[in-house]
């Protein structure tokens, strides 16, 4: 309520007017307000753009001979066959969990909010892990279909295949870290003398198994990473009730459908980055199989395969220059990075398959 005073007019009368001062003091104190709130969301939006901008660096490769000999130097353990594939899972996942920023996926608050290529990448990189715990249990650790599982490695893989974007009760992150404790308990046993429970086979057609695995995922990315220009493909369902009561005549071609492919603009960028991030486990593992599986690629002459494969996918981490995933046409003036990295992911692919078929041979 404003505070008036009187003052006397020439003819006695009396003018209410508001006291001095009073008006000024609350105009200039809501303009300070604003302001100094303008300034604090600023620099907010400025540290969480930095901090952002910080979290998205993609971890680098590391030397995986040599970071499985340091572990087992801490541990004060012998490095056994099999010590360095489970090793490098182990810090495969744990970079998931520790790299900048930590897990980003399950994230509620920004930065990490904000941020969808970084989460793309954890994705990619948490298909191979799944895809490798998955082996171990199933192929690696057993020495034929009849025998038992190993207990550690038959709690990790379902620990890793938890939901990737669950924020509590339970979080992903404490998931995934019970995963990487199981796989610590395999890992110790393998490497205990004094235990013969754990165990860790390296014959080819475990190898091979894996490997079917490596090239389906590769073979899916390339095709996803290809319809980021859109193109027409033959549909190859078969509709037996359809194609039942459609007469082809003698010498006649039958009409194949066709369907346009094409990734959704928004989509485009989430597909490389995940390509990204499953390139980049696989060519770890890859090194880390052909250290515990170099006497049966020896035998079979497979060494140069695995080394062309591991070639080709380091190839496609070298660092990207663009500040976006460009989308040009395929012969058009701006890169189509999407066709690039398919372009290496293909080439993988088809040196995956001769890599099995070597494997194969007797």
């Amino acid at each position: 309520m404003l505070d008036w005073k009187k003052r006397a007019g020439s003819a006695g009368d009396r003018v209410d007017e508001p006291a001095v001062g009073t008006r000024s003091r609350g105009y200039w104190g809501g303009v300070f307000f604003s302001r100094a709130l303008g300034i604090v969301l600023a620099v907010y939006l400025v540290v969480t753009v930095l901090i952002g901008w910080y979290w998205s660096s993609e971890p680098k490769l590391f030397p995986v001979q040599q970071n499985a000999q340091a572990a087992a130097q801490r541990e004060g353990k012998p490095m056994v066959i099999g010590y360095t594939t489970v090793e490098t899972l182990k810090a495969v996942a744990t970079t998931l969990l520790d790299k900048p920023g930590g897990y980003l996926s399950n994230d509620r608050l920004p930065p990490g909010l904000w941020l969808d290529n970084i989460p793309s990448w954890e994705y990619g990189v948490l298909i191979q892990v799944r895809d490798m715990s998955r082996a171990l249990r199933k192929d690696f650790a057993r020495s034929q279909s009849q025998s038992a599982e190993d207990g550690d490695l038959a709690k990790a893989e379902p620990l890793f295949n938890f939901d990737n974007k669950s924020w509590i009760l339970p979080s992903t992150e404490s998931q995934y870290r019970d995963g990487i404790a199981a796989l610590s308990r395999y890992e110790a046993r393998l490497s205990d003398p004094n235990q013969k429970g754990a165990l860790f086979y390296t014959r080819a057609d475990n190898l091979n198994n894996w490997l079917g695995d490596v090239g389906t995922r590769l073979g899916s990315l390339s095709q996803r990473l290809s319809a980021s220009v859109g193109r027409v493909k033959l549909n190859s369902t078969l509709k037996t009730e359809a194609q039942s009561t459609v007469t082809v005549k003698p010498g006649e071609v039958p009409q194949v459908d066709e369907e346009i492919v094409e990734t959704p603009w928004l989509q485009i960028d989430n597909v490389f980055y995940e390509a990204r991030g499953q390139a980049w486990a696989l060519s770890l593992l890859l090194r880390a199989v052909e250290v515990d599986f170099a006497d049966v690629l020896a035998k079979k002459n497979a060494t140069v395969s695995v080394r062309q494969i591991i070639r080709e996918l380091e190839a496609s981490q070298e660092p990207l220059w663009s500040p976006m995933i460009l989308n040009g046409s395929p012969f058009g003036m701006l890169a189509n990075h999407s066709l690039v990295m398919a372009n290496y992911l293909s080439r993988a692919n088809a040196a995956v398959i001769d890599l099995r078929q070597l494997l194969s041979q007797g």
